[in-house]
């Protein structure tokens, strides 16, 4: 991509498998809190309350707390099955110290990264928790590869607020005519990095439908030709 020398990356459902991961770590929650509900089943209910949540989170319509505790609250109350609010709370707990435990990257991540990185200065954008979205970063191997990394907490924000990416663009310091946001959420992160002045790729993993002048990728090894210099 012509003039840009700075790269920036969601991480949840961008590089790091979130929803593999996350399965993994119910997998082991249950199991250690006796719940009697198949994962499959628990998991119906739950990806998607999940990701309503987030959306909440995003637009400051809950809190994390309520976050936290609402996916899971809700998810219980769709499968009929009766749970304690302590419980609960400590099930969320655990599940949050044992999601950064699994760390399933998706297929040809740490291949473009290797292969960005010796052309381009690399950073992350989140919006996820920071104590868990830094242990994610350095479990799954993946610190090396970033200069920076600006996470909503620190930042104050959220994607897609512009303060976000102003942060990140200073902290990167690099210029938005330079930089080029790479991330699943259409609002979040294509919107958010195109209204600050940034080029944006759409990581479409469901081939969801998209404006033609939104640039897109279906998986990361398709990523690796747009920024070849061959």
């Amino acid at each position: 991509m012509k003039g840009i020398t700075d790269i920036f990356f969601d991480l949840d459902h961008t590089l790091w498998d979130f929803e593999r991961n996350s399965a993994l770590a119910f997998a082991s929650v249950l199991e250690a809190f006796d719940i009697d509900i198949p994962l499959a089943d628990f998991l119906t209910h739950y990806v998607p309350l999940n990701r309503w949540y987030w959306e909440q989170y995003r637009k400051d319509l809950v809190t994390q707390a309520e976050l936290r505790y609402g996916r899971l609250k809700e998810t219980f109350d769709r499968l009929d099955y009766a749970i304690s609010d302590a419980l609960l709370h400590e099930m969320s707990e655990a599940y949050i110290q044992n999601l950064p435990l699994n760390n399933h990257l998706y297929d040809g991540a740490l291949e473009l990264l290797e292969f960005l990185q010796p052309h381009y200065k690399l950073h992350i954008i989140t919006n996820g928790f920071q104590a868990v979205q830094d242990k994610k970063i350095k479990n799954s191997g993946i610190a090396p590869y970033f200069q920076t990394i600006t996470n909503s907490e620190t930042a104050g924000v959220k994607k897609p607020h512009p303060k976000i990416f102003q942060v990140a663009l200073t902290e990167a310091q690099c210029t938005p005519q330079q930089a080029v946001m790479i991330g699943d959420c259409l609002e979040a992160d294509v919107q958010g990095a195109l209204e600050v002045g940034m080029q944006a790729i759409f990581f479409n993993e469901f081939n969801v439908a998209v404006p033609e002048t939104i640039r897109q990728v279906t998986n990361l090894y398709e990523l690796k030709p747009i920024f070849s210099y061959a």
